[in-house]
Formats: structure tokens, C-alpha cells, sequence
């Protein structure tokens, strides 16, 4: 009957609700070819900035055999608070600092401790293995973020997501086979630098994953003014413990300020 049959807004709702579990969810903020330009090329750019962290943790980790990454991730998580949490503290309302830390602060805390641990763990692999191994085994992120968007934010992927998934797989294992063989003829531990490239990526997809459910349901500078701050809070308590324990190994740490170990890529990756 006519009144059985629903009208244009309940269809629209209907749909609307379909939507938000079918797979093409993930590619909705793409609207048009301006925007997938303008992805791929920040892409590019985010891409080019941690090829330079790279490069620039192993130059310290060879050259001066600098055994510094907790510092170096102080930094970046101090440049954070300097930008993103002041501003936090400015505003007034719901999003001020003290509000957003009464309602969620052990959440970010938990995420900051995770955070901080990969950060840790891929730039100490530096001392083990070598740039191409580290920045081929960080891909493994991946995956993990595949596995945890499907599980925790209902997106659904293609089959050429998971083609691809098994590619950087195989690709991984040879990686990490090739490492094996090369640490029992020379003697080295690049074995130790993989396993703490792939620990290092697995924390850094599950860091990934709650990013972008933050920064699509509430805001990218939430999520990074907390980041800051219990970033440099956590990494500052680590760098003493560890500088208490080493001594003078911090000698070398005024080199890492010409660095480029910025905060940049976290803040490119928001929309």
C-alpha cells in the first residue's frame, strides 16, 4: 500500500546506513581528481621526509655511532607539544586541553606509550641492520593496519588490497631471509635489527589505525596536541632513565638538532 511504501528520506537513510559498512568507504575522501592529485603528491612529500629521518638516524648510528633514539624521538614529540598542544591549551570550550584530557586522557596516554615505543624500536634498529632492510621490514605496517581497519573500523577491501597485502609479505620474508644468511657469514645482528623493524611496524599500525579514527571523528590537532603531550612527557622520563644508565653516551646529541627529525609527517597525514 502507499503507506507501506517508505518515502525518498527513509531510502536516502537506508542507503546512508549501507554505506557506512560497504568497502568503498575508505576511498569517500576522494571526491574528485583535484583531491587524489593533491593525496598523491602529499603522499610523495611524506614519503621524501622519512626517507630523510632515515637517513640522516643510520648517518648518526655509522658515522658517530650515536646511541640516541630515545632522544631523537624526544624531539620530534617536544616540537609537537610546542605546536599542537599550546594550541590546545588557547582554545576555549569542549576542545580545550584540560577538557579533551578529564574525558579521554588514559586513552591517550595508552596510545602516546605505544607511540613512543615505536618510535624507539625502528630508530634503535639503525644500530643492527641497514637503511634498505629497515625502511622495506617498516612496510609491515601495513598489513597490520589491513587487519586492524577490517576488525575495529568496519572498512572492507578489495582483493587487489589483499594481492598486494601478499606481495609486501614475500617481499618482507626474502628481506629478512637475505639478513639471516648476510649476519652468519659476517657475524653482525642484522636478524635483532628485523625483528625490531617488524615490532616496531606492528605498534606503529595499531598507532596508525586509532590516528585515523581520531582524526575523522574528532580532529587532527587533538590528536596531536595529546600526542605532544604525552609524547614528550613518557619520552622525557625514558631519555633520563636511559641517560642515567649510559652516562655520557648523550655527548653526541647536540648533532641530532641539525637534524631533520620534525614533526612534519604526523602533521601531513591528517586531512
Amino acid at each position: 500500500t502507499a503507506q507501506d511504501k517508505p518515502n525518498d528520506y527513509e531510502v536516502m537513510e537506508l542507503m546512508d546506513v549501507g554505506a557506512a559498512f560497504d568497502g568503498s568507504v575508505c576511498m569517500r575522501a576522494v571526491d574528485g581528481p583535484t583531491t587524489l592529485l593533491l593525496t598523491l603528491a602529499l603522499g610523495q612529500v611524506l614519503s621524501l621526509l622519512i626517507c630523510g629521518i632515515g637517513l640522516t638516524s643510520k648517518y648518526l648510528a655509522t658515522d658517530y655511532h650515536a646511541n640516541t633514539p630515545v632522544f631523537q624521538s624526544f624531539l620530534n614529540y617536544i616540537l609537537l607539544f610546542l605546536v599542537y598542544t599550546t594550541t590546545l591549551a588557547v582554545r576555549q570550550g569542549e576542545e580545550n586541553l584540560l577538557a579533551i584530557l578529564k574525558r579521554r586522557w588514559w586513552k591517550y596516554m595508552i596510545l602516546g606509550l605505544i607511540d613512543i615505543e615505536a618510535n624507539y624500536l625502528v630508530i634503535k634498529a639503525y644500530q643492527y641492520t641497514t637503511l634498505t632492510s629497515i625502511q622495506l621490514l617498516d612496510c609491515f605496517v601495513i598489513p597490520v593496519a589491513l587487519l586492524l581497519s577490517w576488525f575495529f573500523l568496519l572498512v572492507r577491501y578489495k582483493v587487489v588490497h589483499f594481492v598486494g597485502v601478499g606481495v609486501c609479505l614475500l617481499g618482507m620474508g626474502c628481506m629478512v631471509g637475505a639478513d639471516v644468511l648476510v649476519g652468519r657469514q659476517q657475524g653482525d645482528h642484522k636478524l635483532l635489527g628485523d625483528l625490531l623493524v617488524l615490532a616496531g611496524a606492528t605498534l606503529y599500525g595499531i598507532s596508525n589505525v586509532c590516528e585515523e579514527f581520531i582524526v575523522k571523528n574528532l580532529s587532527r590537532v587533538e590528536f596531536l596536541g595529546m600526542m605532544g603531550l604525552f609524547g614528550s612527557f613518557f619520552s622525557g622520563i625514558q631519555l633520563r632513565v636511559h641517560h642515567h644508565h649510559h652516562g655520557n653516551s648523550y655527548r653526541i646529541g647536540t648533532h641530532l638538532t641539525h637534524r631533520p627529525c620534525l614533526p612534519l609527517p604526523r602533521s601531513l597525514t591528517g586531512p
